[in-house]
């Protein structure tokens, strides 16, 4: 089995080419001449198939072996034969006698005229005019489950007198709390800024003796330095 699908492949294998070395000079040389070689060109090579690959492949006779052509050749003569043998199989009406000609007509039962325009025809009516749409009604869903009532007296659930004491004892205690520390957070501020004035002014009154210290002293220097060059 192995020895014939070799054979039927090399007899299919009609593409052969005699091998060559390829140069093995990686520059040209100017001054020597390149020896002629010719190689071969992919594109004229029957195996490979060109143009857009979305479009079906058409063989062309170019292109498809000379076997397959052969064969399709041969099938397309055998149709024609079968053709042409149905053809002179099928029984034909006869030839008309002198004066007269074939004409063709209808089989059907009902006999139909045969025009080329088709018969049209106007017919009016009238309609009713449009009424408004009636607006929608709400939305009511449906009830489900069964309705309970219960009856409360008073003083049942609480005492609001009883319960309502502590809470607003501690709502007052909390108000009194937050405005003794405001009035105690103003009271310190005030205290603050009052220190701070009295920081400033020591300072200016400083500030005011050193100037004049300085003052004293620039002008002991200069009327030393003056008495000097008298002198």
């Amino acid at each position: 089995m192995a020895t014939n699908t070799i054979r039927s492949t090399a007899a299919n294998y009609t593409f052969a080419s005699q091998p060559r070395a390829f140069a093995s000079s990686r520059f040209r040389n100017p001054d020597q001449e390149e020896p002629s070689s010719t190689y071969g060109n992919m594109m004229h090579d029957r195996r490979i198939v060109r143009g857009p690959t979305v479009r079906p492949n058409i063989a062309t006779k170019d292109s498809m072996d000379p076997t397959d052509l052969q064969k399709r050749e041969e099938m397309r003569r055998k149709h024609e034969a079968k053709r042409r043998a149905n053809e002179s199989t099928r029984v034909r009406s006869p030839e008309p006698r002198d004066g007269r000609l074939h004409i063709e007509v209808q089989t059907e039962p009902y006999l139909e005229e045969l025009t080329d325009r088709v018969e049209e025809s106007t017919v009016e009516t009238q309609t009713d005019a449009f009424l408004d749409r009636p607006p929608s009604p709400l939305f009511v869903p449906s009830k489900s489950g069964k309705d309970a009532a219960t009856q409360i007296e008073d003083g049942e659930l609480f005492n609001f007198d009883l319960e309502v004491k502590p809470i607003v004892e501690v709502l007052v205690g909390k108000t009194l709390e937050q405005a003794l520390s405001e009035v105690m957070e103003e009271e310190e501020l005030a205290a603050i800024k009052q220190k701070k004035g009295y920081f400033e002014e020591v300072r200016m009154a400083e500030h005011m003796e050193v100037q004049r210290l300085e003052e004293g002293a620039r002008r002991t220097r200069e009327e030393k330095e003056r008495r000097l060059k008298e002198a």
